[in-house]
């Protein structure tokens, strides 16, 4: 990989960085977490959270940036 191509790559992922934390400072991914597949179990003593609906969706979103970016570059 070129100096070029690392740069662009770097800003690219600057860039996906800002755009994620922007949308977790307004609150527009306030979805995550409250999914109908998360599992939320509390009792009097504990707390147990399993986000299984989350977690698919954020592998499947994962997986497509990666083999987009895999593909430009």
């Amino acid at each position: 990989m070129d100096s070029k191509a690392l740069g662009t790559f770097l800003v690219t992922i600057g860039i996906v960085a800002v755009v994620l934390g922007a949308s977790i400072y307004f609150g527009w991914l306030s979805f995550i977490g409250r999914l109908p597949g998360d599992i939320r179990i509390e009792t009097e003593n504990t707390k147990i959270y399993i986000p299984l609906a989350s977690m698919l969706l954020l592998s499947v979103f994962l997986t497509l940036v990666l083999n987009l970016l895999r593909r430009l570059f």
